[in-house]
């Protein structure tokens, strides 16, 4: 048979196969994916017809990774399971990480509360009702040095979710390292610091866009120089996502982000090859499986090629892009909560099949509060079955090939391009964020989804179908009590009464000095943090030179 006659007899067999399926099809249902995309009845090799397979797959720890990183992926090493921890006092989170070490988990992630967040101490009157609720609050040296208590930082990887106070909370770690007698160039883990996708998603920022920029920079820098082993900065989607973003936003806008850092950094006048093998990035595992599995392969090519065609990056480690993933805490109902951990189970799983390096599973009661004991633990164990029992570890990349997830990479790539076209057109991420225009597109696909579930063309079993009637919720609660800010307030006083006045006045002034003359920060941050000055203290000095930022009305 000639290409031709197979190509004929091809589409042949397709069209009679789908006059057949059109046959018993609903077509008053809406096949789409969580991103509310159309699918295809069936994918075929008409689908992938112009795949390439070294331009566009090749083999694992091959340009562009599209199948992974490594070339023996978790046949190597397993991901690293790090789940996201911290809640009320120092004390108590410094607790739970004994316990999760204890139960296998491989590294720290550390919570921390809103007040920490946005740079207020806990004693500040914007605090009140918020100290340790949501994640441990920190204030001070001592606060750090509580929650790493008896655990060897030369030997753990921690993770730190922050963002605008990223570099205080950095500053932290190195002198509670010091302490330690740990140098700052054998510290590992990972700082957030994605300033850009809190004007656009989660709305945690202190100070206006660019010298916020300038103090990622600043991190991006100071560990080129002196923390090999350190990832200082986690460029993030999983708040764009949480949002309310389609999965090719979640994409396109998350890697944009970086490329702006990436930008920065080298205006800067950094090597793009002596900082980008340290870059890492955070993705969000939602319930659309196949969806999320292209996603991260698309994200990985997509990368591959920029930082070597438009970046001019020379060696393959800047190539690779790294990432973290959580599984959608959106995703997750207050209703039936004992669903919450098979959706985080499938979730978890499309994240490894996509190729993840690291993973956080949620627990079930997060909608609820924050993770009682029983809850983190099932988290856990939720990702230790999918490592030891499941087999998925057993072989690299096994969907690779199938034309559903090829054809679902290719269009997730595509639709990833034009957003970058078109923030490009806009100026760049930072116009495209002043203007609204990142915002609005979040918006309205939200806007698009909840339609979708008022409607029931989309079913969340046990919310708008499925439901119990006076359901009666029987799994345990996790309650902060209220004198979580007291004992703050009078850690924040001993710390007070135990340092030199005159000595935090001078670093203070010091700080405020760096960032008048445009100076890399964390020198200086270190110094502050040595004479015990407060986060708020160290917060408050930057403002008073880059001001604070108050959003313009996003119509």
């Amino acid at each position: 048979m000639t290409d031709q006659q197979y190509a004929e007899a091809l589409n042949k067999a397709y069209r009679e196969w789908k006059a057949k399926a059109d046959r018993a099809t609903n077509h008053a249902k809406k096949y789409v994916t969580v991103s509310s995309a159309p699918l295809n009845a069936l994918y075929t090799p008409q689908d992938v017809a112009g795949l390439d397979f070294f331009r566009d797959l090749n083999y694992p720890g091959e340009y562009p990774y599209t199948r992974g990183i490594h070339a023996s992926m978790y046949r190597g090493r397993p991901w690293t399971m790090r789940q996201f921890s911290g809640m009320g006092t120092p004390e108590q989170t410094n607790k739970r990480y004994h316990y999760l070490l204890s139960q296998g988990q491989h590294g720290l992630s550390v919570a921390f509360d809103l007040p920490t967040l946005m740079g207020y101490d806990s004693d500040h009157e914007r605090s009140l009702g918020e100290v340790g609720k949501c994640g441990v609050a920190v204030d001070t040296l001592l606060d750090m040095e509580k929650i790493f208590d008896g655990i060897d930082l030369s030997k753990i990887s921690t993770s730190m979710t922050i963002n605008a106070p990223a570099a205080v909370i950095l500053a932290m770690y190195i002198v509670v390292g010091e302490k330690q007698g740990v140098p700052m160039d054998k510290l590992s883990g990972t700082l957030q610091n994605d300033i850009l996708k809190e004007y656009i998603a989660q709305k945690e920022w202190i100070y206006p866009p660019e010298p916020s920029v300038q103090l990622v920079v600043d991190t991006i820098e100071f560990g080129t120089k002196h923390m090999p082993l350190w990832n200082t900065i986690s460029i993030s989607g999983y708040h764009i996502r949480e949002a309310g973003a389609t999965a090719a936003q979640e994409l396109a806008f998350t890697l944009a982000d970086g490329f702006t850092y990436i930008e920065k950094s080298v205006e800067r006048g950094l090597d793009i090859d002596d900082f980008a093998p340290r870059l890492s990035y955070f993705f969000n595992a939602h319930m659309d499986f196949f969806e999320e599995i292209a996603k991260y392969r698309a994200a990985r090519r997509i990368y591959a090629r920029r930082m070597r065609d438009k970046y001019h990056a020379k060696n393959p480690r800047s190539w690779m892009l790294r990432f973290h993933t959580q599984t959608a805490g959106c995703s997750l109902n207050a209703q039936q909560p004992e669903l919450n951990l098979i959706r985080t189970a499938y979730e978890a799983m499309s994240a490894v099949l996509g190729g993840t390096q690291s993973l956080h599973t949620n627990s079930m009661d997060e909608t609820l509060a924050l993770p009682s004991d029983k809850a983190a633990l099932l988290a856990l164990r939720t990702q230790q079955v999918l490592a030891h029992e499941t087999g998925v570890i057993n072989t690299i990349d096994p969907l690779a090939g199938s034309y559903f997830i090829e054809a679902l990479t290719n269009r997730m790539e595509e639709e990833a391009e034009v957003y970058f076209q078109e923030i490009d057109r806009r100026g760049g991420v930072m116009p495209a964020i002043e203007e609204g225009y990142l915002q609005r597109e979040l918006a309205k696909s939200a806007y698009v989804y909840q339609q979708e579930i008022d409607a029931k063309e989309r079913i969340i079993v046990g919310v708008n179908d499925y439901v119990l009637e006076n359901e009666q919720i029987e799994i345990p609660i996790l309650k902060i009590d209220e004198s979580v800010e007291r004992t703050q307030r009078e850690s924040i006083a001993k710390a007070k009464s135990i340092r030199s006045q005159a000595r935090v006045n001078e670093t203070l002034e010091h700080l405020r000095q760096a960032c008048r003359d445009k100076k890399n920060k964390m020198p200086y941050l270190i110094e502050c943090v040595r004479a015990y000055c407060t986060l708020g203290e160290m917060c408050d000095a930057m403002k008073d030179v880059f001001g604070d930022y108050v959003e313009p009305p996003i119509i």
